[in-house]
C-alpha cells in the first residue's frame, strides 16, 4: 500500500512540475539515430541534421538551425555538388578528402557511441539555467579509393541551446590517430580545406565578414581572402531574415589562431584552416591530433562584443 502511494505521490509531482514549468518540456532536447541520419530537437523543432550512412564520400551536419527555427547550411548545391553543408575534409597521404571524384578518399562511419541529452542546472539555487545540450560521439574510418585505411577519427558533435547563450552553439571536435603498424600520416590540402560552411543561396547576397581582429585579411585571389584571429563571422540575411553565423578557434589547437578562408563571391563561403597549403601536419603514431572548433548562430546581426563574449564563455569550458 505504502508503494501505491510513493508512486502516487511522484506522479502527481511530475505533473505539478510540468504545468508549473512548460517551456521546459516544450524546449526540451531529444536525440534520434535514425538509419541514415542524426537529429537533434529543440521540443519539436528540428536543431540539427546529420548525415551520416548512405552518403556518398562523408558524414556532415547537412542542417543547422537558429533559435528561431531559421536553416543556415545549403548541401550539394548545382555549382559544386561536393560543398556538403557543414564539413570537415583535408588530404592525407595525397588522398583528397574535400572534391569527390573517383580517385578521392571516403570517411566510412563505423560505430555512435555517448549517444546523450543534458540539461545544466544550478544545484545550489535548485534552478535551471536553460542550458541544454544533445551530441554524440562518431567512430569513422579514412579510406583511399582501395579501402586501405589512413586514419582513424573519433568525431564528437554536440549542440546547445538556451536563453543563457542567445544561440544555437554547435561544437565539433575531432581526434585523429593512426591505425596500427602506420608510423605517420601527413595532411595536407588546398587554401580552403578544414571545416568549411556553405551558406543558403540568399545568403551570397549582401552579407559581411567581421572577424575578432577587423583584419581585412588578405587576397588569395579573385574574392578569396585568408585572415587569421580567434574567430570570424558572417551575417546575411537567410530568406528574409537577418542571421549571424560565427566559427571558433579552440587555444589548444595546432597552429591558433585559425587561418580563415572567406569569399563572398559568386557564393560566399566559411572555412576554418590549418594553412596547409603552406606548411603540412604530420600525424605520428602515438601522438593524436585533437582539433576543436565552434559553431554559433544568432537570430539577427550581431556585433563584435556580443560574439566574443560567447567565444570567451566557449573557450572557458
Amino acid at each position: 500500500m505504502k508503494t501505491i502511494k510513493s508512486i502516487f505521490y511522484l506522479i502527481l509531482a511530475l505533473l505539478i512540475t510540468a504545468i508549473q514549468n512548460p517551456a521546459s518540456a516544450e524546449n526540451s532536447m531529444s536525440i534520434s539515430t535514425g538509419e541514415n541520419a542524426v537529429s537533434v530537437n529543440a521540443g519539436s523543432q528540428l536543431l540539427l541534421r546529420y548525415p551520416y550512412n548512405n552518403v556518398p564520400f562523408k558524414p556532415y551536419v547537412q542542417q543547422l538551425f537558429s533559435p528561431a527555427g531559421v536553416n543556415i547550411l545549403r548541401d550539394a548545391p548545382a555549382d559544386h555538388l561536393h560543398h556538403h553543408a557543414l564539413m570537415f575534409a583535408v588530404k592525407v597521404d595525397g588522398v583528397n578528402f574535400w572534391e569527390e571524384t573517383p580517385t578521392a578518399g571516403k570517411q566510412l562511419h563505423k560505430s555512435f557511441t555517448d549517444v546523450k541529452t543534458d540539461t545544466k542546472t544550478d544545484v545550489e539555487n535548485d534552478k535551471s539555467l536553460d542550458m541544454r545540450n544533445a551530441g554524440f560521439t562518431e567512430l569513422i574510418d579514412w579510406t583511399n579509393p582501395k579501402r586501405e585505411l589512413l586514419l582513424k577519427e573519433r568525431r564528437t558533435i554536440d549542440v546547445c541551446q538556451g536563453t543563457d547563450l542567445g544561440a544555437t552553439l554547435l561544437t565539433w571536435q575531432s581526434r585523429f590517430e593512426l591505425p596500427e603498424g602506420t608510423e605517420s600520416a601527413t595532411l595536407t590540402g588546398s587554401h580552403y580545406h578544414g571545416l568549411g560552411m556553405r551558406f543558403l543561396k540568399s545568403m551570397d547576397v549582401g552579407g559581411r565578414f567581421i572577424n575578432a581582429d577587423n583584419k581585412t585579411g588578405t587576397v588569395f585571389r579573385g574574392e578569396e581572402r585568408l585572415l587569421r584571429s580567434t574567430w570570424c563571422a558572417y551575417t546575411a540575411n537567410a530568406d528574409g531574415k537577418p542571421v549571424t553565423i560565427a566559427m571558433f578557434d579552440h587555444p589548444q589547437n595546432p597552429r591558433y589562431p585559425a587561418t580563415w578562408f572567406t569569399m563572398t563571391a559568386p557564393f560566399a563561403y566559411l572555412s576554418a584552416t590549418m594553412n596547409l597549403h603552406v606548411e603540412p601536419i604530420k600525424v605520428a603514431a602515438g601522438k593524436p591530433l585533437v582539433l576543436r572548433y565552434a559553431v554559433a548562430v544568432w537570430d539577427g546581426k550581431v556585433e563584435n562584443d556580443r560574439i566574443d563574449k560567447l567565444y570567451q564563455h566557449w573557450t572557458s569550458k
